[in-house]
């Protein structure tokens, strides 16, 4: 039995990056191969990629998922989109002293306001699913409850990031290659790569593959379980089309590696693999929760931020580098004082031999 208690690491809380540094590819870089450590920087990935490799980018663009509003009775409550689920509907987390009841009305107010009242839209709760809220527009002569929110929300920063969002996270908290809006998180080891690095990649002969991943508010649960078995994944809308697969098989057939950026583009490929362990075209929710002792039928290697202690992303990150190799790695980063999460550095890990945590 893996227990959840195997994951913690101690991290500093000076070590959480509060803020993006000045140019996407300032972050540095820790090249993980089994036990083997180096510390680079992320420009250095045009030399430790070989020609024909290709790397899998996640496309999808954060929106302006955070408002703030108060329950018909005055309580106030804040409120972070999930996702839209249709046309004036929407899943959603809800904080406030005492959770809304079904039925009941919500008003969300707009978070961009100068000091005056701004545009607000009233909803009605249809249902609770554990911890999230299905919404409703209210008054079916009101605008699409989904399009009031991406209009008039704040970008939402992880709960780590102890500050307010400013118009610099409105770019920085967004991939150069964002384009399909959906996510309440940015697919965080995207947010490394600007022009002149993916320039780079390009003339080394490394290409490129993007599918989609929306990244929901679920990435941040925490997992409240001691045996990890017993944990149940929070469901997220992924796509893989068809060309991504064409490309993906051209690339290994000619010998290349596919390195995944980032635990959503992880995710996606395997999910669409899982079902008869090889890639297939894809498009619908996945719960997969990679943990060690599964079985990788795409990726070569990863790109990936350092995650949370006792995460399902620090999870799946072991599950292909082995858990000792990758607290070690952590250990080590942490003594180097590199930068943690969201806005922090970034790892490679590449296959090696210990991929169960032995």
């Amino acid at each position: 039995m893996t227990l959840l208690s195997d994951y913690h690491y101690d991290l500093p809380d000076e070590l959480i990056a509060q803020a993006p540094l000045a140019q996407r590819s300032d972050s540095r870089l820790l090249c993980l191969q089994a036990e083997q450590r180096q510390h680079l920087d992320i420009r250095s990935l045009p030399t430790l990629l070989q020609r024909g490799d290709r790397l899998v980018f996640n496309n999808t663009r954060v929106i302006p998922a955070r408002l703030f509003g108060h329950k018909a009775s005055g309580g106030k409550l804040e409120l972070m989109l999930e996702r839209i689920t249709g046309k004036g509907t929407v899943m959603a987390k809800i904080r406030a002293s005492k959770s809304p009841k079904p039925d009941s009305i919500i008003v969300l107010e707009s978070s961009n306001r100068a000091g005056e009242p701004g545009p607000s839209i009233s909803a009605r709760v249809i249902a609770r699913h554990d911890d999230l809220f299905e919404l409703a527009v209210a008054d079916k002569g009101e605008e699409d409850l989904g399009e009031f929110i991406q209009q008039h929300g704040d970008i939402p920063l992880p709960p780590y990031i102890q500050r307010k969002p400013d118009v610099t996270d409105v770019e920085r908290y967004q991939t150069v290659f964002a384009q399909e809006p959906g996510a309440v998180a940015a697919p965080t080891a995207g947010l490394h790569f600007d022009a002149p690095l993916l320039a780079a990649l390009q003339q080394a002969g490394i290409d490129h593959s993007f599918l989609t991943l929306h990244v929901g508010a679920g990435t941040f649960q925490p997992v409240r379980v001691d045996d990890i078995s017993q944990h149940v994944m929070h469901a997220e809308r992924a796509e893989v089309s068809q060309t991504v697969v064409d490309e993906i098989r051209a690339t290994k057939a000619s010998g290349g590696r596919v390195i995944a950026v980032g635990t959503t583009s992880v995710r996606s490929l395997e999910a669409a693999a899982a079902p008869k362990g090889k890639l297939e075209a894809f498009n619908g929710e996945t719960r997969l929760f990679i943990t060690p002792g599964f079985k990788f039928n795409v990726i070569d290697a990863m790109i990936t931020n350092f995650h949370l202690p006792e995460s399902t992303l620090l999870m799946l990150v072991a599950s292909f580098a082995g858990l000792n190799n990758t607290l070690a790695a952590y250990a080590e980063a942490v003594q180097m004082r590199y930068r943690f999460f969201s806005y922090g550095d970034a790892m490679l890990v590449l296959p090696g031999i210990d991929k169960q945590g032995t």
